[in-house]
Protein backbone atom coordinates (compact mmCIF):
# COMPACT_ATOMS: atom_id res chain seq x y z
CA UNK A 1 0.00 0.00 0.00
CA UNK A 2 3.26 2.04 0.53
CA UNK A 3 3.68 2.58 -3.79
CA UNK A 4 3.75 6.24 -4.77
CA UNK A 5 1.10 7.57 -7.14
CA UNK A 6 -1.65 4.97 -5.57
CA UNK A 7 -2.46 7.29 -3.52
CA UNK A 8 -4.69 10.74 -4.00
CA UNK A 9 -6.87 13.16 -2.54
CA UNK A 10 -10.80 13.54 -3.17
CA UNK A 11 -10.25 15.62 -5.86
CA UNK A 12 -8.05 13.08 -7.81
CA UNK A 13 -5.24 14.67 -6.99
CA UNK A 14 -2.17 12.34 -7.14
CA UNK A 15 0.13 12.19 -4.42
CA UNK A 16 3.55 11.75 -5.54
CA UNK A 17 5.63 11.06 -2.81
CA UNK A 18 5.05 7.54 -0.14
CA UNK A 19 1.77 8.22 1.79
CA UNK A 20 3.72 8.53 5.38
CA UNK A 21 5.47 11.30 4.05
CA UNK A 22 2.87 13.35 2.89
CA UNK A 23 0.84 12.28 6.22
CA UNK A 24 4.17 13.26 7.88
CA UNK A 25 3.84 16.59 6.38
CA UNK A 26 0.40 17.09 6.41
CA UNK A 27 0.40 16.38 10.10
CA UNK A 28 3.20 19.19 10.64
CA UNK A 29 1.13 21.60 8.78
CA UNK A 30 -1.91 20.94 10.57
CA UNK A 31 -0.29 21.08 13.93
CA UNK A 32 1.15 24.12 12.88
CA UNK A 33 -2.19 25.91 12.06
CA UNK A 34 -3.61 24.60 15.35
CA UNK A 35 -6.07 22.10 14.50
CA UNK A 36 -6.88 18.75 16.42
CA UNK A 37 -6.92 15.83 14.06
CA UNK A 38 -8.39 12.37 14.73
CA UNK A 39 -8.01 10.00 12.08
CA UNK A 40 -10.31 7.24 10.49
CA UNK A 41 -8.71 4.86 8.63
CA UNK A 42 -11.52 2.29 6.46
CA UNK A 43 -11.92 -0.30 3.29
CA UNK A 44 -14.60 -0.88 1.41
CA UNK A 45 -15.05 -2.58 -1.39
CA UNK A 46 -17.72 -4.13 -4.94
CA UNK A 47 -18.04 -7.09 -6.79
CA UNK A 48 -18.67 -6.11 -10.36
CA UNK A 49 -19.18 -8.78 -12.48
CA UNK A 50 -15.56 -10.75 -12.66
CA UNK A 51 -13.76 -7.56 -10.88
CA UNK A 52 -13.77 -6.96 -6.99
CA UNK A 53 -13.07 -2.99 -6.60
CA UNK A 54 -11.18 -2.18 -3.43
CA UNK A 55 -10.69 1.59 -1.68
CA UNK A 56 -8.95 2.23 1.14
CA UNK A 57 -9.63 5.68 3.02
CA UNK A 58 -7.55 7.60 5.35
CA UNK A 59 -10.10 9.77 6.54
CA UNK A 60 -8.99 13.00 8.96
CA UNK A 61 -11.42 15.07 11.10
CA UNK A 62 -10.36 18.38 12.21
CA UNK A 63 -12.28 18.64 15.07
CA UNK A 64 -15.00 21.50 14.36
CA UNK A 65 -13.59 22.53 11.10
CA UNK A 66 -14.74 19.88 8.71
CA UNK A 67 -11.98 16.86 7.35
CA UNK A 68 -10.63 15.61 4.42
CA UNK A 69 -8.83 12.17 2.99
CA UNK A 70 -7.16 10.32 1.53
CA UNK A 71 -7.89 7.42 -1.43
CA UNK A 72 -6.54 4.60 -2.60
CA UNK A 73 -8.18 2.55 -5.39
CA UNK A 74 -7.71 -0.69 -6.98
CA UNK A 75 -9.36 -4.19 -8.06
CA UNK A 76 -8.75 -7.51 -8.15
CA UNK A 77 -10.42 -10.61 -10.54
CA UNK A 78 -9.70 -13.13 -7.64
CA UNK A 79 -13.12 -14.32 -6.34
CA UNK A 80 -13.76 -14.40 -3.13
CA UNK A 81 -16.61 -15.53 -0.56
CA UNK A 82 -17.87 -12.56 1.23
CA UNK A 83 -16.14 -13.04 4.37
CA UNK A 84 -13.39 -13.73 2.69
CA UNK A 85 -13.75 -10.03 1.06
CA UNK A 86 -14.33 -8.29 4.33
CA UNK A 87 -11.36 -10.06 6.00
CA UNK A 88 -9.13 -8.71 3.23
CA UNK A 89 -11.22 -5.13 3.72
CA UNK A 90 -10.04 -5.48 7.25
CA UNK A 91 -6.49 -6.78 6.31
CA UNK A 92 -5.49 -3.32 4.13
CA UNK A 93 -7.07 -1.27 6.50
CA UNK A 94 -4.68 -2.31 9.32
CA UNK A 95 -1.82 -2.55 6.77
CA UNK A 96 -1.88 1.53 6.12
CA UNK A 97 -2.80 1.48 10.00
CA UNK A 98 -0.08 -0.44 11.42
CA UNK A 99 2.55 1.89 8.87
CA UNK A 100 1.23 5.20 9.72
CA UNK A 101 0.52 4.58 13.46
CA UNK A 102 4.12 5.54 14.86
CA UNK A 103 3.49 9.04 13.12
CA UNK A 104 0.03 9.45 14.19
CA UNK A 105 1.46 8.79 18.09
CA UNK A 106 4.14 11.13 17.15
CA UNK A 107 1.62 13.36 16.51
CA UNK A 108 -0.58 12.77 19.13
CA UNK A 109 -3.54 12.25 17.07
CA UNK A 110 -6.47 9.36 18.06
CA UNK A 111 -7.01 6.75 15.58
CA UNK A 112 -9.63 4.18 14.33
CA UNK A 113 -9.80 1.50 11.86
CA UNK A 114 -13.83 1.21 10.55
CA UNK A 115 -14.74 -2.26 9.22
CA UNK A 116 -17.64 -2.42 6.90
CA UNK A 117 -19.20 -5.07 8.32
CA UNK A 118 -22.71 -5.05 10.27
CA UNK A 119 -23.30 -6.37 13.83
CA UNK A 120 -26.59 -7.34 13.21
CA UNK A 121 -26.82 -11.33 12.75
CA UNK A 122 -28.86 -11.42 9.76
CA UNK A 123 -26.68 -9.82 7.43
CA UNK A 124 -24.03 -12.10 5.68
CA UNK A 125 -21.19 -9.72 6.30
CA UNK A 126 -21.63 -10.51 9.93
CA UNK A 127 -20.23 -13.75 9.33
CA UNK A 128 -16.82 -12.16 9.84
CA UNK A 129 -17.79 -9.65 12.54
CA UNK A 130 -15.63 -12.03 15.52
CA UNK A 131 -12.65 -12.19 13.09
CA UNK A 132 -12.13 -8.93 12.19
CA UNK A 133 -12.83 -7.49 15.25
CA UNK A 134 -10.31 -9.91 16.94
CA UNK A 135 -8.06 -8.58 14.02
CA UNK A 136 -8.20 -5.21 14.57
CA UNK A 137 -8.18 -4.94 18.50
CA UNK A 138 -5.31 -7.09 17.94
CA UNK A 139 -3.33 -4.97 16.80
CA UNK A 140 -3.95 -2.31 19.69
CA UNK A 141 -6.18 -0.57 17.55
CA UNK A 142 -9.78 0.95 17.93
CA UNK A 143 -12.03 -1.03 16.14
CA UNK A 144 -15.65 0.37 14.78
CA UNK A 145 -18.42 -1.44 12.86
CA UNK A 146 -21.15 -0.35 11.30
CA UNK A 147 -23.26 1.94 12.36
CA UNK A 148 -20.36 3.56 13.58
CA UNK A 149 -18.13 2.79 10.82
CA UNK A 150 -18.27 5.55 8.37
CA UNK A 151 -14.65 5.30 7.12
CA UNK A 152 -15.39 2.05 5.38
CA UNK A 153 -19.33 2.55 5.14
CA UNK A 154 -19.57 6.17 3.70
CA UNK A 155 -16.23 7.43 2.43
CA UNK A 156 -14.62 4.35 1.30
CA UNK A 157 -17.92 2.98 -0.21
CA UNK A 158 -18.76 6.57 -2.26
CA UNK A 159 -15.06 5.23 -4.43
CA UNK A 160 -16.55 2.00 -5.55
CA UNK A 161 -19.74 2.28 -6.04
Amino acid sequence: MQQINKWRRLNGEKINMPIADEISNMLSAEREAGNELKVCIGTDSQVKGRVTEFATVIVFIRKGKGGFMYIHADSTLRKMSIKERMLKEVGRSIEVAYSLCNIFTRYNVDMEVHADINTNPNFRSNDALKEAMGYIMGMGFTFRAKPHAFASTSCANKIVH
